[in-house]
């Protein structure tokens, strides 16, 4: 009796064929997913669902250099089908041949749609830089937005991530040109049609200081530039925006108008401050003596500053001085600590009067009662004296101090420059007049 051959049970027939299924519908040049399941130094093991697992050889892992560590067990890959070897279905893969054409396949689908796309910076060339997609991609100087750039270099970009524009692909000659600006300009009007949507007149924002010019500083709201005048940025007079702002430096700072139709945004920093006026009417009254220095000149006086440098007081021209004024410099400078009368207070107008001339009359009144009060604590007091003393006043008087208006006081100069006059020698005759009127006697 002849035995029957065994015959493997369903099971393993079924097992069989799927095994074989899978190794045939692996093709070469095929990219599949799988999982990494070993990594040592002969390559990485792959499994892709077949008999066997794929290998990776080390040349095949990374496209510049990078070794076996690039990956690690567990890690879900895209693979490509270099060849099925043998009877056993061993497997060749290649990550880098995956990569390579997975890049491709971004970088048309991008082209095709105008979508935007980032790539690290890897080297700065002649006419432009050189970007990593996972195929070299190149961005001509013309097309790199140089507002980004420290010190307008293009050496500064190397090794940062850049949003791009692909506009030329030729995948036969290898060639991907890009363009940093289209997509920073695309990005812009992104953020500056976000922004105006939101925006609101009296709306705190921040942003930072990117350009200060004689008349301001234009902030970057992060969407679009905003500017900050100079008359906003303080409470007092500044000559030049630096003396508040730096560039890059970062501000809060309030809205104060917003023209959609124009796309312009004007910011307020002195609105965030406190108000040194709203403290003005507590601080300081009619009347008061107050000191400071000049900060400005203008045709129709001058402003002093006080001495918490906090407010900036007028004084006008007709108030520098007890005479008429031609200009404002014959009595006042710039930096000139002067001493004045406050004669009026606009706290809700930001605006105080105040009066050189006064002051200075306030200044002779107290020194004539000053003498007074000595001569009579030390004997009796006469109108001559009184007047002698207002005139060596005036005499040694600072420029910037008014004439007095005493009419005593002028009197008594001009009483002795009469009695001086009176008082004063004849003049001798000289020798040829003696002989002149010699001859005329004898005659």
């Amino acid at each position: 009796m002849v035995d029957e051959p065994t015959r493997p049970n369903e099971e393993q027939r079924t097992e069989s064929v799927n095994l074989a299924d899978a190794i045939t519908t692996l093709q070469e040049r095929q990219i599949v997913k799988g999982t990494v399941v070993r990594v040592d130094n002969e390559g990485v093991l792959v499994d892709v669902g077949a008999k066997s697992e794929g290998l990776i050889p080390p040349k095949e892992l990374a496209r510049r250099g990078d070794d076996v560590e690039a990956v690690a067990v567990g890690d879900r890959i895209d693979v490509m089908v270099m060849r099925v070897e043998g009877e056993e279905g061993n497997i060749i893969l290649s990550k880098k041949r995956a990569d390579f054409q997975r890049a491709w396949e971004r970088i048309s689908e991008a082209h095709r749609t105008g979508k935007v796309i980032h790539a690290m910076v890897v080297d700065k060339v002649k006419g432009g830089l050189v970007v990593d997609l996972g195929v070299r991609g190149f961005v001509p100087g013309s097309h790199v937005d140089l507002s980004q750039a420290r010190g307008r270099r293009f050496e500064w970009f190397v090794g940062q991530a850049l949003p791009l524009k692909v506009i030329e692909v030729d995948r036969p000659k290898g060639r991907v040109i890009l363009s940093h600006r289209l997509a920073s300009e695309e990005d812009r009007l992104r953020r500056k049609e976000s922004l105006f949507a939101t925006l609101e007149e009296g709306q705190i924002v921040e942003g930072t200081v990117k350009r200060i010019t004689d008349f301001g500083a234009f902030v970057d709201l992060g969407g679009t530039d905003g500017l900050l005048p100079i008359s906003e940025m303080a409470w007092i007079y500044i000559k030049h925006p630096s003396e508040v702002v730096r560039r890059n430096q970062r501000l809060k700072l309030m809205v104060l108008r917003v023209d959609r139709e124009a796309g312009k945004i004007s910011l307020g920093l002195k609105q965030i401050l406190d108000d040194p006026w709203q403290e003005v009417p507590d601080r300081y009254t009619v009347g008061e003596l107050v000191r400071g220095k000049i900060v400005r000149l203008v045709g129709s006086g001058a402003f002093m500053r006080l001495r918490e440098g906090e407010i900036d007081a007028f004084i006008p021209i007709s108030e520098l001085a007890e005479k008429r004024v031609g200009k404002v410099e014959d009595v006042v400078q710039p930096g000139q600590s002067v001493e004045a009368i406050v004669t009026e207070i606009r706290a809700e107008e930001r605006r105080m009067i105040v009066s050189l001339r006064r002051a200075a009359r306030e200044g002779e009144r107290k020194r004539v009662k000053e003498y007074i009060q000595t001569q009579e604590d030390g004997g009796r007091v006469t109108i001559g004296d009184v007047a002698g003393e207002l005139l060596r006043q005036v005499v040694e008087r600072p420029r910037t101090e008014a004439p007095a208006e005493n009419g005593e006081a002028a009197a008594a100069v001009e009483a002795e420059g009469a009695e001086d006059i009176d008082q004063a020698p004849e003049p001798e005759a000289s020798e040829e007049e003696e002989d002149t009127d010699e001859d005329a006697e004898e005659a």
